[in-house]
């Protein structure tokens, strides 16, 4: 299931038991809002946020905003029916937290389709455990309706028995697993929290990195993120110039016959075309998003 060009420069985590936040996140800028149905309520409040969160997606009110609703594990007492009702619901995505085997992204694809889902509705895929990194080839090769990569860096560095470093060495390997699965199966992917909200500088650095491993964008844990996060990830004004530019030169070029494209003395070749046009698209769904807010 191709997903058309979305902005997904950031994401945020939004506690499905709280529903001041879900009004409020109508209001905030972020690209997309991860209601969450897992790490974020207490297990006497899960069918409660259920209903809550569900009621929300129906009633709408979130703009161009791009809902995904973070269901429990498959292994426990709410995982299916988080998912039954997210399917009745109509998010954009449910997400699975959690996931070490392309089983579990099947048994979620067919559970939305036996009650009822959307057909435009995808599975979004958190990769946060050992095994889910190694298995990662095959969990994006999974399901058509997989369209996207979550790190949980949390709980992996947890599981790795590792440290939280300013240039996350100890994630590294995981990060650059996840994003050569994701690419090859044409899946978006985003990185994982950082968790020091008073560490603006480490932040930005952060998202640097990531902008910079090739992560669509990341998915964040306060409102205050979102801003600095979205001037990342956004395409600056000079690249969108630049892009538009090599775009013109190219169709030019091609319309005279011409085998050689310059632009500014440097070769251009389809790579850097298709480049470009997939920076542009980025940049007009971002314009249109912001317009709808």
């Amino acid at each position: 299931m191709a997903d058309s060009v979305r902005p997904r420069r950031s994401v945020l985590y939004m506690p499905g038991s709280n529903a001041r936040a879900l009004d409020k996140a109508k209001t905030l800028p972020a690209d997309g809002l991860i209601l969450d149905l897992e790490d974020a309520v207490a297990p006497d409040a899960k069918a409660m946020a259920r209903e809550q969160v569900c009621a929300a997606v129906r009633g709408g009110g979130y703009g161009g905003r791009e809902l995904i609703i973070r269901a429990n594990g498959f292994d426990t007492p709410w995982g299916e029916a988080d998912i039954i009702a997210a399917a009745q619901a109509g998010p954009d995505a449910v997400l699975l937290p959690k996931v070490e085997h392309a089983a579990q992204v099947q048994r979620a694809a067919d559970l939305l389709v036996q009650h009822g889902a959307p057909e435009t509705m995808t599975i979004w895929a958190m990769m946060e455990t050992p095994k889910g990194i190694l298995h990662a080839e095959a969990i994006a090769a999974s399901h058509p309706r997989l369209t996207c990569l979550v790190m949980g860096t949390s709980d992996l560095v947890k599981d790795l028995n590792a440290r939280h470093t300013p240039l996350r060495l100890p994630v590294a390997a995981s990060l650059s697993l996840c994003l050569l699965a994701a690419r090859a199966y044409g899946l978006s992917i985003l990185d994982g929290v950082h968790l020091d909200l008073d560490d603006e500088a480490g932040f930005e650095a952060a998202c640097r990195q990531g902008l910079d491993y090739g992560f669509d964008g990341k998915t964040l844990i306060h409102p205050k993120q979102v801003a600095p996060c979205n001037a990342v990830f956004a395409p600056s004004e000079a690249e969108v110039a630049r892009a538009q530019k090599i775009i013109a030169a190219f169709e030019a070029a091609t319309a005279e016959g011409k085998g050689v494209v310059l632009v500014d003395g440097k070769l251009i070749e389809n790579l850097h075309v298709e480049q470009a046009k997939k920076l542009s698209a980025l940049a007009a769904a971002i314009a249109k998003l912001e317009q709808m807010e």
